[in-house]
């Protein structure tokens, strides 16, 4: 495994995937490498902050990203707080990186997924960017808990944004049907009108 990532950072442009598990299950491809003396997460500074999209490899559909509202995630890595593709993959990565992370089910939401966006067993594709990592402000029991606090709250913000969405997206098919509708009424309208002719000669 080791002699994979070494060689993998010696390439230009666009780097192969490299298997960071051993065994498939957490893939990761550098879309843009980051600065030579950019640091990197350590047991110093296990606090990241990154910006990402969450995509099913099946179908393409995005399931969750930070760049519609701009927001940044931050967790602390080692933890457990996220899936653990994402623990295995930040702690190779250096600030202002980006790189596209493949991960098996099992390094992800499992045979459970995670209803209703991740269905049983899914491949999920991530384009992480890694902003910044930070040391630990003296972890308090009540600092992790504001962090988790405000997690949820982006993750509310972000569940009512979709919800809208979704709203917007009904609303949108609604009316293209009734559109087709009465394009429809109109068609059958004219044939029926043309038949009558046809019948009266």
């Amino acid at each position: 495994m080791a002699s994979n990532f070494s060689a993998s950072k010696n390439l230009g442009g666009m780097a192969e995937a490299i298997d960071l598990t051993g065994d498939g299950g957490v893939m990761k491809t550098i879309v843009k490498r980051a600065k030579p003396d950019a640091i990197a997460p350590s047991e110093n500074l296990p606090l990241v902050d990154v910006h990402y999209e969450g995509t099913l490899e099946e179908t393409g559909e995005v399931f969750d990203t930070t760049h519609e509202d701009n927001t940044i995630f931050s967790f602390e890595l080692g933890k457990g707080s996220v899936i653990k593709a994402w623990d295995v993959a930040l702690k190779t990565m250096k600030v202002g990186e980006v790189a596209k992370i493949t991960c098996k089910s099992d390094y992800a939401y499992g045979s459970a997924g995670s209803p209703p966006e991740i269905p049983p067993n899914a491949t999920l594709v991530f384009e992480v960017e890694l902003v910044a990592c930070r040391p630990r402000k003296g972890s308090s029991v009540a600092s992790a808990s504001d962090e988790r606090a405000r997690l949820d709250e982006l993750k509310r913000q972000r569940e009512m944004a979709a919800a809208q969405k979704e709203e917007e997206k009904k609303k949108r098919e609604e009316a293209k049907a009734a559109a087709a509708a009465r394009i429809q009424a109109k068609m059958d309208a004219k044939k029926g009108g043309g038949k009558g002719k046809g019948k009266g000669k």
